[in-house]
């Protein structure tokens, strides 16, 4: 076994046991299972899960990722004192704690849908799969701007502070800037614009690959009409699934940069 899989599997099997995780795998669990029963259909049942991923799992994943990696600089030190590559390291850490929080997505969603199954007509299994599929590389994404937060600032409270803020901004503030920009905009067209404002946010990304896969335009905001009005189809989800794709590298990229270069 190589050394990045044996730090991923050590950090794995030290996070599946912390109570936070358990709590957000069991959260999104008993949320399904209620919507399932009482949401009044699988595509209610659907849209109000895509509605809780786009603002709990941003924030556990980055809360969660920053101050467990803060947490584990002893352990960063240490392995550092070792025969052990850097690149190694930072690969492990990353993919273990990222792979853990997958999995806790998936298992609170994915389960009750198994046990519910045979409800699901064809079009609401194809949104289930996309709607995993865009939390887990939700979760990807934020946890490595958690690793990025951690790796460039040193204090841990303002470490924490950035994290919350990065979240807070993308999460909540981020829509009512876009607004403002369309009321200042004009009779101008603004359509690049908008599209250039939905890739510098991979949560409005996820949210409007999730809502393509249902008929609800009233929902998908001013930069979901038009990435759907110059993007429909199979290539406008191949597009958003590829910058949001870039979400998960270029944060990465940068950290691990900065980690091969950071003196502990």
């Amino acid at each position: 076994m190589t050394t990045m899989r044996l730090i991923a599997m050590r950090q794995a099997s030290d996070i599946i046991r912390s109570r936070w995780v358990m709590a957000y795998a069991l959260f999104f669990a008993a949320a399904t299972e209620g919507l399932l029963r009482f949401a009044g259909g699988d595509v209610r049942a659907l849209l109000s899960l895509a509605n809780a991923m786009l603002f709990v799992t941003p924030l556990v994943t980055i809360v969660f990722g920053t101050v467990y990696l803060y947490n584990a600089r002893e352990f960063i030190e240490l392995l550092l004192a070792q025969p052990v590559r850097r690149r190694d390291l930072f690969g492990g850490l990353y993919l273990g704690l990222t792979a853990t929080l997958v999995a806790a997505w998936l298992v609170g969603v994915g389960v009750p849908f198994l046990l519910h199954g045979s409800f699901l007509t064809a079009g609401a299994s194809r949104t289930l799969l996309v709607l995993l599929a865009t939390g887990a590389a939700l979760t990807a994404s934020f946890t490595a701007l958690a690793t990025l937060v951690v790796v460039r600032v040193d204090d841990r409270l303002k470490g924490l502070g950035v994290a919350i803020a990065t979240w807070f901004v993308l999460a909540l503030l981020y829509d009512g800037v876009v607004l403002l920009v369309v009321s200042l905009s004009g009779d101008r067209n603004i359509e690049p614009m908008m599209l250039v404002l939905m890739a510098l946010n991979p949560v409005d990304l996820a949210r409007v690959l999730v809502l393509l896969q249902l008929d609800v335009a009233a929902l998908l905001g001013y930069t979901g009409a038009v990435f759907t009005r110059i993007f429909a189809g199979p290539a406008g989800a191949a597009l958003g699934a590829l910058v949001l794709s870039l979400w998960i590298a270029a944060p990465l990229a940068l950290a691990a940069r900065l980690f091969r270069k950071k003196d502990f």
